[in-house]
């Protein structure tokens, strides 16, 4: 298996995890699969996905090597949506196994379809929230990198707790990336943006990247229809990257 179902040993819990408290950050949809979706989702989710939770309980630890089938840097993407940019950086970088995260299954399906045609290895799927990930099934100092691109914004100030890249959540990728790994987020709210980048430049174990900086992974992402809208519409795109230092 390539991720072990809960156990007493759980991955270690980074201290501040749980100091602010994160309403879930994603909504619940329910979307049908188109048939082809479908006939995808059933033929190649045993092979390239697996679930953040089982019964209600944490998955286990992520044995990459075994589910990949090889030793490579990994890097996490949190929040893949149907998948345009996981598909087009892993293509871009074949000596990186790429592990997507994603709530909603039409997404996953989605992506499961354009693995499929293009003939892509070096991508494994969990559905699931990104936190329950970070906290039970990636150990520390094993990813090389961690991707958030464009995630749910909450613009209203009530709903600013249930934003992904809370302090807490940014502690635990810090304790997750191995040193000289990367944090790539990018967003088109301003007003989020200001706060991922507080919380970012705030935490001691990461620091800014350089502009020329070389980096393990690539932080080329290929522009999707969201992004093309969200320009059109005149929202600018912060891109924020940090490293772990060696």
């Amino acid at each position: 298996m390539h991720a072990q179902r809960h156990s007493g040993s759980a991955t270690p819990e980074v201290g501040t995890a749980h100091l602010y408290p994160r309403v879930t950050s994603f909504r619940s949809r329910r979307s049908a699969l188109t048939e082809a979706q479908q006939e995808a989702w059933d033929r190649l989710w045993p092979s390239l996905g697996t679930q953040a939770k089982f019964d209600d309980k944490p998955a286990g630890l992520l044995d990459t090597e075994t589910w990949f089938g090889r030793k490579a840097p990994v890097v996490l993407e949190i929040g893949c949506g149907t998948g345009t940019s996981t598909l087009g950086m892993a293509q871009a970088e074949p000596g990186a196994d790429v592990v997507a995260v994603e709530v909603y299954r039409r997404g996953l399906a989605q992506l499961l379809g354009a693995i499929d045609r293009e003939g892509v290895t070096n991508i494994r799927l969990i559905r699931g929230d990104g936190v329950d990930v970070l906290e039970h099934m990636v150990a520390p100092a094993s990813l090389t990198g961690v991707r958030v691109f464009f995630p749910d914004p909450w613009p209203k100030s009530r709903h600013h707790k249930r934003r992904l890249l809370q302090p807490s959540t940014i502690a635990l990728i810090a304790d997750r990336l191995r040193p000289g790994g990367v944090l790539h987020a990018a967003t088109d709210h301003a007003g989020y943006a200001e706060q991922i980048a507080e919380a970012g430049d705030a935490e001691p174990r990461l620091r800014r990247v350089q502009p020329g900086e070389e980096l393990p992974i690539s932080v080329q992402r290929p522009t999707t229809k969201y992004e093309t809208k969200a320009r059109q519409a005149g929202s600018a795109v912060a891109e924020l990257l940090w490293t772990r230092p060696l």
